[in-house]
């Protein structure tokens, strides 16, 4: 089976979108996550994961084994030659809802883009465009991977956040939702900054459904920039399992950018 960076000519007509797509209720919320049965597989409890944050090989990518190790703060994380490995790293990366921080620099940006910005509009195109950017040699996007997460989707588990230049699709992350927490699995850009706004984007729009937590599962130099912080593994099991029943669903209508030239602020993460 061929992956999803073996068809450059379809990704890139998957970046853009029809004028009619624009027309939405501005008030849509994501549909609830429908059900899904008990797992086959029993995933170890991640406080017994090893000093690297393996929990364990093997297993599936069913819906619901994915469903059981995300609400359970597990990820699967692809590696060349092995069997599937599950994560769940000690420290994690995460950033409370609406504690993002927004640069000076960004919040310039943010005002004169004109950019647009989308849940579940495009969600195959960004998960696409998220294993194009790395190449065919460095994604674990695998088409397994693109398959099970486009499956998460349709069920209402994984979501999208577009950010549009008209109708070009310019960044974009995608995700697996369970409650309050929001777990971002990849992200790609096009533009200079456009990373950066989808974050806030999806931060703003987590926050105002009542999320609490963007887990970011590991921290880089540019995540940390923008106010992401290692939290001990039990802290943030406890954070996720606060709020992983919760009713949270993100909006889904065509918003502008400008808007969120005021918002973010210092984060600060209790240990």
């Amino acid at each position: 089976m061929s992956s999803e960076t073996d068809h450059p000519q379809r990704s890139r007509r998957l970046l853009t979108r029809r004028a009619t797509d624009r027309v939405q209720d501005p008030d849509a919320r994501a549909r609830p996550p429908r059900p899904v049965p008990a797992s086959h597989w029993m995933l170890p409890d991640p406080r017994a994961a090893d000093e690297d944050g393996v929990v364990g090989v093997g297993a599936d990518l069913s819906p619901a084994t994915l469903v059981d190790a995300y609400r359970r703060g597990i990820f699967p994380w692809p590696h060349p030659g092995v069997p599937l490995p599950w994560f769940s790293p000690d420290p994690r990366g995460v950033v409370l809802a609406g504690r993002l921080h927004v640069s000076r620099s960004l919040r310039r940006r943010l005002r004169s883009c004109g950019w647009t910005t989308t849940v579940d509009h495009a969600f195959a195109a960004v998960v696409d465009a998220c294993g194009a950017e790395r190449g065919a040699q460095g994604t674990w996007i695998t088409a397994g991977m693109r398959a099970a997460y486009l499956r998460l989707h349709d069920l209402g588990w994984a979501h999208s956040l577009e950010v549009w230049e008209g109708d070009a699709l310019v960044a974009g992350i995608y995700g697996v939702q369970v409650g309050a927490t929001f777990t971002g699995e990849s992200m790609f850009h096009r533009r200079t900054d456009a990373s950066k706004v989808a974050l806030v984007d999806l931060d703003a729009r987590l926050l105002a459904a009542g999320g609490r937590l963007l887990d970011v599962q590991l921290t880089t130099d540019h995540l940390r920039s923008m106010g992401a912080e290692d939290v001990p593994r039990a802290r943030f099991l406890r954070l996720l399992a606060a709020g992983r029943d919760l009713d949270v669903r993100l909006s889904l209508g065509e918003r502008a950018v400008s808007r969120l030239a005021e918002v973010g602020s210092e984060p600060s993460i209790a240990p």
